[in-house]
């Protein structure tokens, strides 16, 4: 095969250019020429060249040479297509659209019934045309004259002994006998008188009895030695008899190609098929009403499994995207389209159907656009993102401000599809822009997605741009009145918390989630807490691999320090009841040090404490029957900046402390800094439990040596306010305090004076907003 190929090409360099390669030899049973594959130089298109060697042949150059003539002459949709000829002293060259010889496919048996009636049909349709309009004889019909084109449509070649019935010089009668295989396909009458009794009989005769054969052989019995006498079981029914008249052995009796052609074109005839029929509507399809189209569309659907997949790519697609251009096929014939392009390799797809999806996405029709989103999955993985970036983003984004709300949601979600084919600038900048409008808008369901295409897209977007994005989009969500909307950002938020940093997590994320675990609606709240322990999960972890404290060590010895007063002992029972006893009395004891900082300047233990001017204050209580004549110490607010904290590491407590009990401890560190010890009754140093109420008014008399005058009053009445007055604002000032308690001795009473603790329910402020 090598050797012919190579023999070819040198005769061809020797005469004038050829403009096509040869490629691979197909093979033919039988037949004057050779067939190759072959592709023209210019643009690389496919083509198929039939050689002939005239040096070999030289006894059958007058049939080649006929058949490049009725080639030239004989123009019809199903005889296959010339391009181009050359002849020259060794071949001659017919080059055609690309065939596969029909053989090929009758020996694998990969032909559907319904395709062979329609090729049938189409070799017939041929043949009445040749033997009508054209007033000729075929003289060669068998297998190896019929091929298959790149639709897949069955075409008709062969023309060696095509004769003009009016011409007496007519090849056929002089060089029939010549014809390779010529007695396995002749008629009887020829075998018997040669091929001049044609004259005697009617110009239909050979080639009726060279169809009836063909049809013979396409039914399986192509292996049969003697076809005239094979059986014809495996022909359909309906088909037999007409069958039987074609292959009759008298050439008068037999039916013409074009009678069977009729015969079966009738109401109920082997050739009226439902596919049949379809094949011949694709032809005239932007013409038919739109009833014709629906019932094309109907039947399509029904037998796409019978048409050759050639078929569709070069005939179906076609004809549906100019009735979608022009003929107004819509949105049914759009997905019929699409449902086709799932089979073309991804060469075809760019060449057939890609170009016609950019056009299509420019249209206005809402419906051809909302067709295409919905066929974006199916199309996707086959087309470029440089194509995705530059023609098609370009055109969708106007569907996320489109007036229909279908389109701007079907734009949403076609967002999934897309996101992987889109530049890093596209996703960062002008999808989120747009997805912000569509965040905002009037349709609740909308919204909804736009939440959950943000949630699916975060892992596409950049890491500087997601956190700021997708905390804004998502807690804004958490306030939509949809319910669904505000579920949709309760998921996002569990699905993306990887994303967000522990800080962001604790301040901005956490708070704005709490308020859905008393949502009126109860798959909020379930789903609320179900975020919630995923995030707090997480800062459990990060809190877990933090220091104790990033302050520094200290260095003060443990026998210098002196023991803490108002510490309670906590438990995991009773904890959550002591924190606002002890924040009270750390207040309590810091306005203590003050006042004994005024008093004994010359203490060497004492340290510098800065304060808050009194007047800046927010008072305990705004009811004025709440005050006795024991200063409010919560109207004082100790700086403790300038504390230590050792006694944070000799503490007994546990290991988990709450932000209250290190308020506490801040406060405490002033008492031993103070010098002064607590003292009880009996002159002791007490550490109150948590059981106990801790003794404010004794503890302030023994800090300042002084001794109470009178009896206190029974709790909950107020002795006139002589000793102190209150301002405006309810406010005790610096200077009368620091003179009551200096003027003043102290009684001759040992016991301790009780304050109530216990909140007043008609305060609308309790001063701990400073110790919370």
């Amino acid at each position: 095969m090598e050797f012919l190929k190579s023999a070819v090409v040198s005769a061809i360099t020797k005469g004038p250019p050829f403009p096509y390669n040869f490629g691979e030899r197909v093979n033919l049973d039988s037949g004057i020429w050779t067939l190759f594959n072959g592709t023209k130089r210019e643009d690389g298109s496919k083509c198929s060249i039939f050689s002939f060697n005239i040096s070999a042949s030289k006894h059958l150059l007058p049939l080649a040479r006929n058949s490049v003539k009725k080639l030239r002459t004989i123009r019809h949709p199903k005889v296959i297509k010339l391009l181009d000829t050359l002849e020259n002293d060794s071949h001659i060259h017919i080059v055609v659209e690309q065939v596969v010889p029909l053989s090929w496919y009758i020996k694998t048996k990969t032909i559907s019934i319904e395709t062979i009636k329609w090729g049938l049909f189409s070799v017939a349709q041929t043949i009445k045309f040749i033997n009508g309009d054209a007033v000729s004889i075929h003289g060669a019909l068998k297998l190896d004259s019929v091929f298959i084109s790149e639709s897949g449509e069955w075409k008709v070649g062969g023309f060696e002994l095509l004769s003009c019935v009016k011409d007496d010089d007519a090849i056929i009668y002089s060089h029939g006998c010549l014809l390779p295989d010529k007695a396995r396909h002749a008629p009887p009458e020829l075998s018997k008188s040669g091929w001049d009794v044609i004259k005697r009989n009617p110009p239909t005769a050979v080639d009726a009895y060279s169809f009836g054969l063909l049809i013979s052989e396409v039914f399986d019995n192509y292996n049969s030695r003697d076809i005239q006498g094979a059986h014809t079981t495996k022909i359909p029914a309906s088909m037999q008899a007409s069958h039987r008249r074609l292959m009759n052995d008298n050439p008068k009796a037999r039916i013409s190609v074009g009678d069977f052609f009729d015969q079966g074109s009738r109401k109920g005839g082997y050739f009226v098929t439902p596919f049949i029929k379809l094949t011949e509507t694709i032809e005239q399809l932007g013409m038919k009403s739109e009833q014709e189209k629906e019932d094309f569309l109907n039947n399509l659907d029904r037998f796409s499994h019978d048409f050759p997949e050639e078929y569709f790519k070069t005939k179906v697609l076609p004809e549906l995207l100019k009735c979608i251009e022009f003929g107004g096929g819509g949105p049914k014939f759009l997905d019929v389209v699409m449902k086709i392009s799932r089979k073309l390799s991804k060469e075809d797809f760019e060449k057939r159907i890609l170009p016609a999806i950019i056009k299509l996405f420019g249209f206005p029709d809402r419906a051809i656009r909302v067709c295409l989103l919905d066929g974006l999955p199916l199309m996707v993985e086959r087309i470029p993102p440089k194509i995705i970036n530059d023609k098609i983003f370009t055109q969708m984004i106007t569907g996320f401000t489109d007036t229909s709300p279908v389109v701007r949601e079907e734009t949403i979600k076609a967002v999934l599809t897309i996101i992987d084919q889109l530049s890093d600038k596209t996703k960062n900048s002008e999808l989120l822009k747009y997805l912000a409008k569509t965040s905002n808008d009037e349709q609740p369901g909308i919204r909804t997605n736009t939440i959950i295409c943000l949630g699916k897209i975060s892992k596409n977007l950049d890491a500087r741009t997601r956190t700021k994005v997708l905390i804004a989009a998502f807690t804004r969500s958490l306030k939509d009145p949809f319910v669904h909307a505000r579920n949709a950002a309760l998921m996002a938020l569990a699905v993306t918390s990887d994303f967000f940093s522990e800080d962001d997590s604790a301040s901005r994320i956490l708070p704005a989630i709490c308020p859905c675990l008393i949502d009126k609606e109860k798959i909020i709240r379930d789903q609320a807490n179900k975020t919630i322990d995923i995030y707090l999960n997480r800062l459990r972890k990060f809190a877990a691999t933090m220091p104790d404290t990033i302050l520094p060590s200290s260095t003060t010895d443990s026998h210098d320090i002196v023991p803490k007063i108002n510490v309670p002992q906590t438990s995991d029972a009773s904890f959550w009841t002591s924190w606002p006893i002890s924040s009270f009395a750390n207040k309590v004891s810091g306005i203590a040090g003050d006042i004994i900082q005024n008093n004994t300047s010359s203490d060497s233990g004492m340290h510098s404490l800065s304060t808050t001017p009194i007047e800046n204050q927010k008072p305990l209580s705004t009811n004025p029957t709440s005050l006795s004549e024991t200063p409010n110490p919560s109207k004082y607010n100790i700086n403790s900046a300038t504390l230590t904290v050792d006694h944070f590491k000799s503490s007994n407590r546990q290991d988990s402390v709450s932000v209250d009990d290190s308020w506490d401890s801040n406060d405490k560190s002033y008492d031993y800094l103070s010098g002064i010890p607590p003292v009880t009754e009996n002159g002791t140093k007490n550490s109150h439990n948590q059981e106990e109420e801790p003794d404010f008014a004794g503890w302030l008399a023994a800090q300042s040596g002084q001794k109470l005058r009178a009896k206190p009053l029974p709790k909950g009445l107020v002795r006139p306010p002589a000793a102190s007055k209150l301002n405006s604002n309810n406010t005790i000032r610096s200077a009368g305090l620091k003179k009551s308690l200096v003027n003043k001795s102290a009684p001759n009473v040992s016991y301790a004076k009780k304050i109530d603790t216990s909140p007043n329910e008609n305060e609308e402020y309790d001063g701990w907003g400073e110790s919370w």
